[in-house]
Order: C-alpha cells, then structure tokens, then sequence
C-alpha cells in the first residue's frame, strides 16, 4: 500500500512530537541513571497511589459535573434555529481563545478570602468562606476550563440525530419523555462518549489548576510528574515512569468508555 506524499508533513510532525517523546519516556521509565535496565523506577511509582487516586476522583468528579451541565447546553442549543445556534457556539468558544493561565487567574481573584464572591455574600450579609485551596476550588476551575470539550462533541451528535427517527417514534405513540430517553440519549452516547475522554483525560493530568487554585498544598499526578523534572528533586527517571502508569490509566479509561461506546451502538432502540 503506497503512502501518500502528502502525508509526510503529518507522519513527520507525529513522529517528532509524538513518537518520538513517548519512546524516550518508556526508555528512561524503564532506565537507572547509569543507562543499567530496571525496574525500580516503576515500583516507586506505588508510593504515590494516594495522588494517583486524588487526581483520577478529582478528574471524575469533574467530568460528571461537565455532563450534567453541558448535555442540557448542547441539548438547547441543538434545538434552536441554526442561525442561533452559531451564536452560541461562538459565545462557548470565546472564553477558550483566552489565555488558559489567566482564565485560572481570573478564578483565583473571584475565589479567594477577599475576592469578588467572598465581598458579594459579604454585601449580602453572608459570612466569608475559605474557598481558595480547596479541592472544590480544583474542581470548579477544571469544569470552567474543560465544560467546552463536553459540549460541543455532544452538540455534534445530537445535530446528526435524522428528525425523522424521533418523528416516527413519536407516531409510535412515545411521549416526549420517552423519545428523549429511548431515542435521544441512546443515539448521542457517541458524543457522550467523546466529551467525557476530552474532560477525563485533561483533568486527571492537569497541573497548573490544582497548583494555582489548590495552592500548591492538594497535590495531584501532574503536580508530581512537574516536581521530578522541573523541581529541586530533579529526576527524570522517575517522572517518566509516574508519566508512563499515567498514560496506562489513561489508555484503560478510554479502553473502557470505547467499549460503552460500541456495546450502545449494537443496542437497538426499544419504543
């Protein structure tokens, strides 16, 4: 099978972004700093099960929290007039054509003990609660920042729903309840699917958040993985080997989700 020439500039751009990244990370993952084999780097990574555990609750809750919210979105904006719709789409995309660092720092300014939520329930005869360093403080700026990757490939999904499908179930005499549970959910689980890797896999990853709204004292695995290269503690061997277990769950997780995917594509749907 011939190989297109115009795949080179993409096979190219993989190969050194990609590839070739994640071959150095399974060589020094598996690698003592002497060049020697060994394993040990990977059997340390056990003494951070705690974090590990951390990051992938915290990134859960997250996602959930995206779906919950941004399935109605992308249900309403799915059934507005199509000139309607772009207008929304633009609004969601605005906020991400922003600085990703400085949407965390707007956060920080509205959450913190003297920051605008705290003056506003104050104005409002409320006491001043810590909500700066917290874990929800963690969570709430990783739904900000990520709500748009669940949106907009559930928005996707619901768009290609054909309105004939949901006319005839109607003429089957489903009420709209049932339309939405039995024909609706069923056919978007592809886009649910989608938007729930793109949240997952950031959030558990994630490290400028949980470092700028956690304070630096709740610690997660992208907080760790920065420590071993870019902190005191330099060592890369080990940051490999945390940043390899990592892309293990990563791949089991979407393993997972994929295999949701095509068990509810087999399904059919019952009126």
């Amino acid at each position: 099978m011939k190989i297109k020439w115009t795949l080179f500039p993409y096979l190219s751009w993989m190969s050194i972004f990609v590839i070739v990244p994640l071959i150095l990370v399974i060589i020094f993952a598996f690698t003592n700093p002497n060049g020697g084999f060994t394993f040990s780097n990977i059997l340390q990574v056990s003494k951070y099960s705690t974090i590990f555990l951390r990051s992938v609750f915290l990134g859960m809750i997250s996602t959930v929290i995206c779906l919950i919210i941004g399935y109605p979105m992308a249900y309403f904006i799915s059934k507005i007039r199509a000139k309607y719709q772009n207008v929304f789409i633009m609004l969601l995309m605005i906020p991400m054509w922003t600085s990703f660092l400085l949407r965390t720092y707007a956060w920080m300014t509205i959450l913190e003990y003297n920051g605008l939520l705290n003056r506003f329930l104050f104005f409002m005869g409320f006491e001043k609660i810590n909500m700066i360093n917290t874990h929800g403080a963690i969570v709430l700026g990783m739904v900000y920042n990520f709500l748009p990757y669940m949106i907009l490939p559930i928005y996707t999904a619901l768009t290609k729903i054909d309105v004939k499908v949901i006319e005839a179930a109607q003429d089957l005499g489903a009420n709209h309840l049932k339309v939405f549970s039995k024909v609706i959910i069923p056919l978007s689980i592809p886009g649910i699917v989608s938007g729930f890797t793109m949240v997952f896999v950031p959030s558990v990853s994630t490290f400028i958040i949980s470092k700028m709204l956690g304070g630096g004292s709740i610690f997660v695995i992208g907080d760790l993985i920065e420590m071993q290269f870019l902190g005191n503690t330099y060592n890369p061997y080990l940051g490999s080997a945390i940043s390899l277990v990592l892309m293990v769950i990563i791949m089991i997780c979407m393993g997972i989700m994929n295999q949701l995917d095509i068990d509810s594509g087999d399904e059919s749907i019952v009126i």
